[in-house]
């Protein structure tokens, strides 16, 4: 707070964020609502449902846009971005995601200052597909563009820094690394408290007394869920008793869903509820985490939360993932893809339970210390002070409020 005070000094008045984002923009609630307490006027757009911002007082503005194809759709989305910046004002425009992070400094060339958080490198580059492979350079391109009228660009994680600064996507803009949108230690916590009674969550599931390996994930290729039905078909012949619970959107995914046949194919050695919102529960139950993702990812919510649990992980080796992982310390590294390999780090943890907690409660303190809210928007709340300062030097700040600037 004192950082920002003293960089609004002189402004009379406070710094309005505008933080945009996709169709899951609520999880980042906790991260907005903790840059309003310290001072800053914050809100939101994205392409999700309006109820889940109704009752935090951040105003929310929903516009519409294809994740999954392009042409016309986003012109359409950057003319509704145009078109709500013109009437938000904002002082700092926040991006998350990798088409929101292209729209806005395409469409404000300039005009407001944009920090873009590189939050994964996405479809394009975790794929291996052809139609992946053809459209790099296409991306290449359109980040550099982009970079072009971005004040600032945060990264997550340290690979996706040295990409951009290895593929010079950067231009003259600043950079800097905040792991993660950081996660609310203390509401976690106390969501833990008051879950019911693991018995009863058992019941509810059908899980009995069998050991738990939990997936919390989009239900997707990309998201290594083919891998694991691999991986959990021969962890099944080894340990009968274990069940898989993944749980996770998979309808919403279009052409990058899992089948809901092939999941089947698994039972009952897997279990997929769909989406839930009592995750600190699930973790409550887990013997262990299996995060199997053949993506690119920022930092992983869910390995945070399942790291602040105390479960141990077996996870990808992937960026993000060995942000927060490290092998053999909280948890064990695989190679994507490799079903094998997952099935025995997730063996070897099963087999030896002591060493597995003595992980688990390890990761604990890695989040507590790393990757704690306050932390995150203490460094995000400083970044976009030190931007507005520059902005008024620049001008920067008249054209943001000039309605003629952005069309």
């Amino acid at each position: 707070m004192p950082g920002l005070l003293k960089g609004l000094e002189g402004t009379n008045m406070a710094l309005h964020l505008l933080c945009v984002g996709g169709e899951d923009h609520a999880l980042r609630i906790p991260f907005l609502a903790a840059l309003q307490s310290r001072g800053l006027r914050v809100s939101a757009a994205g392409t999700g449902a309006v109820s889940a911002f109704a009752k935090t007082g951040i105003p929310y503005h929903q516009y519409q846009f294809d994740r999954f194809g392009v042409g016309f759709a986003d012109r359409a989305a950057m003319g509704q971005l145009a078109r709500l910046v013109k009437s938000a004002r904002p002082d700092v425009i926040q991006t998350f995601d990798t088409k929101p992070n292209l729209f806005a400094p395409l469409t404000l060339r300039g005009s407001v200052p944009v920090v873009r958080t590189i939050n994964g490198m996405g479809w394009v580059f975790s794929s291996t597909e052809l139609r992946a492979l053809a459209f790099r350079p296409v991306y290449l391109a359109m980040q550099r563009l982009a970079a072009c009228w971005t004040a600032a660009t945060v990264f997550q994680n340290k690979a996706d820094s040295s990409f951009f600064q290895r593929h010079r996507l950067l231009g003259k803009s600043s950079s800097v690394i905040i792991g993660s949108s950081g996660i609310d230690v203390g509401a976690f916590e106390a969501a833990q408290a008051r879950t019911a009674p693991p018995g009863e969550l058992r019941a509810e599931l059908g899980l009995g007394d069998a050991e738990i390996v939990l997936t919390v994930s989009r239900l997707t290729v990309q998201k290594g869920i083919t891998t694991l039905l691999e991986a959990a078909k021969l962890v099944h012949e080894v340990r009968p008793n274990v069940r898989f619970l993944l749980v996770g959107p998979r309808e919403s995914e279009g052409p990058f869903a899992v089948g809901q046949a092939l999941i089947e194919a698994h039972a009952p050695y897997v279990i997929a509820t769909g989406a839930r919102s009592d995750i600190p529960a699930l973790l409550g139950i887990a013997d262990l985490f299996a995060f199997p993702t053949e993506y690119r990812e920022g930092i992983p919510r869910v390995l945070l939360e399942a790291g602040l649990a105390g479960v141990p992980i077996v996870a990808s080796r992937m960026p993000g993932c060995d942000d927060v992982v490290r092998e053999d310390w909280n948890g064990k590294l695989v190679a994507p893809r490799d079903p094998r390999a997952l099935a025995a780090s997730i063996l070897d943890l099963l087999q030896d339970s002591t060493r597995a907690k003595t992980m688990g409660q390890r990761s604990i303190n890695v989040v507590r210390k790393e990757f704690d809210l306050n932390v995150v928007a203490d460094r995000y709340a400083e970044l976009y002070t030190q931007l507005l300062s520059r902005s008024y030097s620049s001008g920067w700040r008249a054209a943001a409020h000039s309605s003629s600037e952005v069309q």
